[in-house]
């Protein structure tokens, strides 16, 4: 029994320390949504999140306990494999240290992506932060001068006045996308679509890879 702890607080000071992550899905696809759509791509979904969306299409990543750890290097190993395009989601990939991933991929020469609510510090080095603010729990202040795109989930028409909120903290180079919620598409698309005609600093973003059904 002490042995067994012993091992667990190993695996957990590794975790905390970003050399292991909890693992719950890797898979190479396309990339369906914002600015790198249709782009190949390597993704590596880290469970953990406590943001938690009411509408969110994979709360099976929320509990980081029902996800292996797994070593930052092999899972680094298995991304090389495949693709030089790496996206780190979630779940909420920020609440791990993101540093010893991302130097492990980019000593590899892989361009690091990463798609986050910003809730926690930002860690790691990126070649591209897509930022997704959500009200539960809104970003940590800095991100807004780091992120390359803002990408605003759509499920009401509040949502609107939020997403003007969050685009006024970007920096002025931030690409910004209103991208409606799959389960209520049929109803925002046209207001989306009417939003973006009358304000033109927004572009639509659809999620592409669930029209094309692939992962």
């Amino acid at each position: 029994m002490y042995l067994c702890k012993m091992v667990e607080n190993d695996v957990l000071a590794l975790v905390n320390k970003g050399e292991m992550l909890p693992l719950m899905e890797e898979f190479y696809t396309i990339q369906g949504e914002g600015f790198h759509k249709g782009t190949a791509a390597y993704f590596i979904r880290v469970g953990g999140c406590d943001v938690g969306c009411h509408w969110c299409d994979v709360k099976e990543s929320w509990n980081a306990d029902t996800h292996p750890p797994t070593a930052t290097e092999t899972i680094i190993s298995n991304a090389a494999k495949y693709s030089d395009t790496i996206v780190i989601t979630g779940g909420e990939p920020l609440t791990w240290d993101m540093g010893p991933l991302t130097k492990g991929l980019k000593a590899r020469n892989l361009q690091t992506h990463i798609e986050t609510s910003g809730a926690y510090p930002l860690t790691g080095v990126w070649d591209w932060i897509c930022l997704s603010p959500k009200k539960n729990k809104l970003p940590e202040g800095r991100i807004y001068d780091e992120a390359h795109e803002l990408k605003m989930i759509i499920f009401n028409k509040h949502d609107f006045i939020f997403a003007e909120e969050q685009a006024a903290k970007t920096n002025k180079e931030c690409i910004l996308y209103l991208q409606p919620e799959w389960s209520v598409r049929d109803k925002m698309v046209p207001l989306i679509v009417d939003y973006v005609m009358k304000n033109p600093k927004w572009k639509v973003s659809l999620q592409t890879h669930k029209y094309l059904n692939i992962p």
